[in-house]
């Protein structure tokens, strides 16, 4: 009933009694650009999950663990972190991993013009080499997320011969050094990946090739992985779940995300976050009181997923508990517009990926906003247009969310503060701005909750993103897959999978 897709190299192989095996993974959307630094789609980084290796890693229970860098100290004081990186390490290029590739690599991530790490690596102020594979990060004042940025993009560790000469355009032909080099990319169609021999973990990769296959469509998806096109099927809908969990032919798994899902609004990024939605706080609190996020997740995703009203979800130690989820309110959202001088209603264009679920979503958001008098104009498109039309500012409220970060600082600061890498709506506060930066300097988790919940406090008013649910990485696997283990991060992590046919 299933196959392997053999590329050319495997057919080969086989007249040496010899089969490569291409594990093919559907992913919802396209990456953009492959360049760690410039960043900022989900996909992307399932795709660098398998092509660049990061400083540290997490486990499934979130503890960080190390990857390239074995040891770290922080010192008493907090004010510097003691670093010892792995010996041996190459990157697809050739070019030696060492103390001071990764002070290469946080100099590009602090400095390169379009870097979105900025943020998360500014209270780095410099990196002293004290060795071969010895460093010291020098930091502007305690900061307990350092090591949970580390875990992610930032710490990602680019070859530094290939980013010097290739510098913005590093992202067409990445190098780094994870258990797979980059092979091609066909926009819209493939990333293709092949296994690095000198990984310094090669013993635990059991593919020659990896292709990640942009499948926007859920019932398409979920057919590629019944005839057997497909080996991992990323996000199944939850719609899918029960016809995939009584299918023998699949394994279905999943992690609570650590993210969200709602609804960004312009509110000061360019020309189009002057409109009503960006100017009153009071359409976006209209907005908000106007849906139904219970119905919303039993009618789209069929209960799988959980109701959310913040960056953090209700079972998160970070939630805010004064800020309760409120049930629908169609008569305040109505009162708030006519406060507002729209008695008769308002308008509002959304922008949502041509995605299934989202669009599914939209639909009932659409449906919900329209009874409390907003009519909305869904405009869809493809999810990395939509994601460069954001940063640019060129859009007015947009469904997008987040997967979720270890370190709470993830989920909020880049995209709260001033300036932040990630804070596409425009939005700026120096009260939310001194809270965020405060929490970075707590090591005490009371003390630290004190200053994200003193946000919370501000942006429930302000709403610069309503939130709207928090989702669980449901993944759909051919059942020849072992050693498959989920993660709250919803990455796609290879080593020790293999599959068996």
């Amino acid at each position: 009933m299933k196959h392997l897709t053999l590329t050319t190299a495997a057919l080969a192989l086989m007249a040496t009694g010899a089969m490569a095996q291409d594990l093919r993974i559907a992913l919802q959307s396209d990456a953009d650009i492959l360049d760690p630094d410039q960043s900022r789609t989900f996909v992307g980084r399932i795709v660098y999950a398998s092509l660049c290796d990061k400083l540290v890693d997490i486990t499934p229970d979130l503890e960080i663990i190390p990857q390239l860098a074995t040891e770290w100290t922080v010192a008493d004081d907090g004010l510097s972190i003691d670093m010892t990186v792995r010996e041996g390490v190459v990157f697809h290029d050739g070019t030696t991993f060492d103390a001071q590739a990764v002070a290469d690599n946080i100099t590009r991530s602090q400095t390169l013009e379009e870097s979105r790490r900025k943020s998360e690596l500014s209270s780095i102020e410099s990196v002293d080499v004290t060795g071969d594979y010895t460093l010291t990060l020098n930091l502007t004042g305690p900061d307990a997320t350092v090591m949970a940025q580390l875990a992610d993009r930032a710490g990602m560790m680019m070859s530094p011969t290939a980013a010097a000469e290739a510098g913005v355009d590093f992202g067409l032909n990445p190098v780094c050094s994870g258990p797979f080099s980059f092979g091609e990319r066909v926009a819209q169609d493939r990333i293709v990946l092949n296994k690095f021999d000198d990984y310094w973990n090669a013993d635990a990769i059991n593919f020659d090739t990896v292709t990640f296959l942009p499948i926007p469509d859920t019932t398409v998806r979920l057919a590629n992985l019944q005839s057997g096109d497909i080996h991992i099927l990323e996000r199944l809908a939850p719609t899918d779940l029960a016809q995939a969990e009584a299918d023998e032919g699949f394994n279905v798994v999943s992690a609570v995300s650590l993210g969200y899902q709602g609804i960004t609004f312009n509110v000061g990024n360019g020309e189009n976050g002057d409109d009503p939605f960006g100017s009153d706080p009071r359409l976006r609190q209209a907005f908000s009181y106007a849906m139904d996020r219970e119905a919303i997740n039993q009618v789209v995703f069929e209960g799988a997923y959980a109701p959310g009203n913040q960056s953090f979800p209700p079972t998160s130690p970070w939630y805010n508990a004064d800020y309760p989820i409120e049930g629908r309110d169609v008569e305040k959202a109505k009162a708030l517009l006519a406060e507002a001088g729209y008695p008769d209603g308002i308008d509002l264009v959304v922008q949502v990926p041509n995605t299934t679920i989202p669009l599914q979503l939209m639909q009932v958001v659409q449906s919900m906003a329209a009874e409390a008098g907003i009519r909305v104009e869904i405009v869809s498109k493809e999810f990395a247009t939509l994601l460069s039309d954001q940063s640019a500012g060129d859009f007015y409220a947009s469904q997008i969310g987040w997967s979720g970060r270890v370190d709470p600082d993830g989920n909020i600061h880049q995209f709260m503060t001033t300036d932040g890498g990630i804070n596409d709506s425009g939005y700026s506060n120096p009260d939310v701005d001194e809270a965020l930066n405060a929490a970075r300097s707590q090591a005490d988790m009371a003390a630290r909750k004190a200053q994200y919940d003193a946000a919370r406090a501000i942006l429930s008013t302000d709403l610069p993103i309503v939130y709207l649910y928090h989702q669980s990485w449901i993944t759909a696997l051919d059942a020849d897959i072992e050693g498959f283990t989920p993660y709250p991060d919803g990455m796609i992590r290879l080593e020790g999978v293999s599959l068996t046919e």
